[in-house]
């Protein structure tokens, strides 16, 4: 049964699809079947993974409001082995059009469901905003990655997001979880970076990866080219990275 891993985080700028997208590929390289879900309506998922927003014809809005099946909604992307459920700004509309439906909690999970068994990952970039969006992931997954930036105002927000996931938990999926904290943007040079990272170990009881991700010049470059960043330049330190927490969401599965 595949892996279902929720990248997540209310507030923006954090390196969310950034995550997503580039440990979805590092996944995908190891030969392992990944699906993403951009549940975004930015659709930055999407398009950094190689996919035009503009020609797609079933998206995981039409999914959502049971306009496709979800083999349907899926498409290729530029990495071998790793198939999308894409997404472009009509999901914005999404929220409203749900308003009077029954279960909505639970749409997404009930369409993955059929073909969890197909992957051995899949992984949800959920939207920068707690909404029903957020709520539906979080319904559809095992777990809840969370990026945090090295900035000063990290744990802002965090406490709201920790809530939210415990009431998924109380009232709509007992087994999720927090699969643990990533930290990006990561500065060496700053004495801020290596602050947050220490203010964070201390005052959060949850799992932290290993992995640190750095502010690297290349992970930024790489969405624009539409490639995630192994494609995109296989030796970067972003790159390296992405590997290494693979590496570890993998070795966590087998402990």
């Amino acid at each position: 049964m595949g892996r279902i891993i929720a990248i997540a985080n209310q507030k923006g700028g954090v390196g969310k699809t950034t995550t997503a997208i580039n440990l979805s590929s590092c996944l995908a390289e190891t030969g392992k079947k990944v699906l993403a879900i951009d549940l975004d309506p930015q659709g930055n998922m999407t398009s950094g993974l190689g996919v035009d927003k503009s020609e797609l014809e079933n998206t995981v809005y039409e999914l959502m409001l049971d306009e496709c099946s979800i083999k349907e909604s899926m498409t290729e992307t530029v990495m071998e082995n790793l198939e999308l459920i894409p997404s472009n700004v009509n999901l914005a509309g999404a929220e409203i059009e749900l308003l009077g439906i029954n279960e909505k909690e639970y749409i997404l999970k009930n369409a993955v469901d059929y073909i969890r068994d197909d992957y051995d990952y899949i992984i949800i970039d959920c939207p920068p905003s707690l909404n029903m969006l957020t709520i539906n992931a979080m319904t559809t997954a095992d777990s809840i990655l969370v990026p945090i930036q090295c900035e000063y105002y990290a744990l802002e927000g965090l406490s709201q997001l920790i809530h939210t996931i415990d009431l998924v938990q109380e009232r709509l999926n007992p087994d999720l979880s927090i699969d643990g904290v990533v930290f990006t943007m990561y500065d060496a040079r700053t004495n801020l970076s290596v602050q947050v990272v220490d203010n964070v170990k201390n005052n959060l009881q949850t799992t932290i990866y290993n992995t640190i991700i750095p502010r690297n010049i290349r992970l930024a470059e790489a969405p624009s080219h539409g490639l995630p960043i192994n494609l995109y330049d296989s030796k970067s330190a972003g790159t390296e990275s992405y590997r290494m927490l693979a590496k570890e969401v993998m070795e966590r599965k087998e402990d």
